[in-house]
């Protein structure tokens, strides 16, 4: 629910509060799949990058298995060797017929779509606030993000419930999304900092 001092806001540029109240609920939604599929490509990658270590140590173990069957190791190292290289066997054929570096680009692009869709919600609920758009323009620019929404999620790789709890860990306890004005003055030029003189008035 908006606040009644934010509502009262938007309510004084003549905008019904339902608009807002509906762009705003978008905003919320779009960042929350945003950081969604941006965990889905970190877990990804990450699962990736661990099982090509494990595919080098197998290698390394079976043909050092093989070299000890060969020089006298007998059936430890016949056993050893056929072992490591029968698992070695079957993670290659799960990186074949799964790209995990590829379903992780996939949602990473998704994540850098869905970003600029949420910007562009931020942008219209400014604009609105400022008088700066009328209210036709405000629902075409809504109407026109839905059928983009429509189209990324469309064509989106499906997303995982231990990425979904990384991203409400992300944007509840991290506040990866959010900055304090002290953050944002520090990454801007001091001209445009807060805390300036020029922009306090």
């Amino acid at each position: 629910m908006v606040p009644n001092s934010q509502a009262e806001k938007y309510s004084t540029n003549d905008v019904p509060i339902e608009l807002i109240f509906q762009i705003r609920e978008l905003y919320g939604r779009t960042t929350y799949s945003h950081k969604v599929h941006e965990k889905c490509a970190d877990i990804y990658f990450q699962r990736q990058q661990v099982i090509k270590i494990i595919q080098i140590l197998l290698a390394a173990l079976t043909t050092g298995s093989l070299l000890i069957a060969i020089f006298g190791g007998g059936k430890i190292g016949t056993i050893m060797g056929a072992a490591c290289s029968t698992i070695l066997f079957g993670l290659n054929m799960y990186m074949k017929d799964y790209d995990l570096g590829e379903i992780s680009q996939k949602h990473s692009n998704i994540a850098s779509r869905l970003w600029d869709v949420r910007e562009s919600y931020l942008s219209i609920l400014t604009d609105l606030s400022s008088a700066r758009i009328s209210l036709e323009e405000a629902s075409q620019k809504r109407d026109e993000l839905q059928e983009k929404l429509s189209s990324i999620f469309y064509n989106s790789p499906r997303t995982t419930k231990s990425a979904y709890k990384n991203a409400q860990k992300a944007l509840k306890l991290n506040e990866e999304m959010t900055f304090t004005n002290e953050e944002i003055d520090q990454l801007l030029p001091e001209a445009f900092r807060t805390s300036n003189g020029h922009t306090n008035g």
